[in-house]
């Protein structure tokens, strides 16, 4: 059983036909977001038409709830499709990770970093 399908609604910060919201069991940064599939695709390339047009909503959604809350400088936005790409939950879901100015000394190259030595460039 997935650990998704775990979470009640009550933790549910936002609910939509494809997808919820809830709030990173282990955040990278204060009020790091997740939106979760309720459909059992595996990942990004396994949603259907529908979810993959609904998505940009729910990430513009997760955008505003953590606008309610925090003031990030920042923004990243990201999924792991694979084990080899560092999906350890094998059920669809992706990251929105609000940034804040000094959380990281030098975050150039941004999601670039997900390969040792490839994040400067």
């Amino acid at each position: 059983m997935c650990v998704f399908t775990e979470i009640l609604p009550e933790y549910y910060l936002h609910e939509t036909e494809h997808f919820f919201i809830v709030r990173d069991k282990y955040p990278v940064s204060d009020f790091h977001l997740l939106i979760i599939s309720k459909s059992n695709a595996l990942d990004f390339f396994s949603l259907s038409t529908a979810e993959k047009q609904e998505l940009p909503m729910m990430i513009d959604k997760c955008r505003s709830i953590i606008s309610e809350f925090k003031k990030p400088n920042g923004f990243n936005i990201g999924m792991n499709c694979g084990v080899f790409a560092g999906q350890s939950v094998m059920h669809f879901h992706c990251h929105v990770i609000p940034r804040y100015k000094g959380d990281m000394k030098n975050p150039l190259g941004g999601v670039r970093h997900c390969v040792e030595g490839k994040g400067y460039y």
